[in-house]
């Protein structure tokens, strides 16, 4: 698998993994990140989900594929993050 290099950056950059669901763009993928949290009250594990707008300039990613993101400048406007590796390839 082909992975693209990433600037180091100084101080904190959003890393982030998610499933990459369907989508008609071209060099643009939409993945969906899930994250667990505990609710404050009633102790019940919640998980949240939200969608971002990722760059993938070569295609690398298909549908159902899990992905790693990092933050990076606006690229459009509604991209702010670009692809870093495939981890896990989908059905």
């Amino acid at each position: 698998m082909a992975e693209i290099e990433t600037k180091i950056h100084h101080g904190s950059v959003k890393i982030l993994e998610g499933v990459v669901i369907p989508c008609k763009m071209t060099k643009t993928i939409v993945v969906e990140v899930a994250r667990r949290s505990v609710h404050p009250v009633v102790g019940k594990q919640i998980e949240q989900r939200k969608k971002y707008h990722v760059d993938d300039p070569q295609g690398l990613a298909h549908v159902g594929d899990t992905v790693q993101i990092v933050e990076c400048r606006p690229i459009s406007a509604t991209k702010r993050f670009r692809l870093v590796k495939v981890v896990k390839k989908g059905a």
